[in-house]
């Protein structure tokens, strides 16, 4: 039955976090180098694949591509550009599984990520989030010190 023993401790709080010793924090690049989308047929590039191309060279997973890795993103692009010209559905779930299997190779997507051992880096907010709570020094003038039970009274 579900819901049985302790609740699992904050992750700031776990001693071990089964961090494997080839794992990687990446960060977005500061001055991105957004490399010019070519094509071998000279296409109008749909404006989603352009904005689908920018943010893959803005993401912190451009750091670990090396230049013979544009060549495979370029023909990723390809298949990017005909899903979004694709008029019927049935090409388009083609595509799609394509895609899916060529996001892999560049992890694109979390569970790619986790698989090559890419954690991306958190912003200041999310730091601040896991950071446990602060006690307080001193307990608030009035309240109770001990078990707050204690001044409950029967009432009639």
């Amino acid at each position: 039955m579900a819901g049985r023993g302790p609740a699992p401790k904050p992750a700031h709080m776990r001693q071990r976090r089964n961090r494997k010793a080839g794992a990687a924090v990446l960060t977005a690049p500061e001055n991105p180098r957004v490399p010019e989308l070519t094509s071998p047929d000279g296409r109008e590039w749909h404006p989603m694949t352009l904005r689908w191309w920018e943010r893959v060279w803005e993401s912190p997973m451009a750091n670990e591509y090396l230049p013979s890795d544009v060549d495979g993103l370029e023909r990723l692009a390809v298949l990017v550009d005909d899903f979004y010209l694709a008029t019927s559905a049935s090409s388009r779930k083609e595509l799609l599984q394509e895609i899916r299997l060529q996001e892999a190779r560049f992890g694109l997507s979390p569970v790619d990520r986790s698989r090559l051992q890419w954690e991306i880096e958190k912003g200041e907010q999310a730091a601040r989030k896991r950071q446990p709570p602060k006690e307080p020094a001193t307990e608030p003038a009035g309240r109770i010190q001990g078990d707050p039970r204690q001044v409950l009274r029967v009432v009639k």
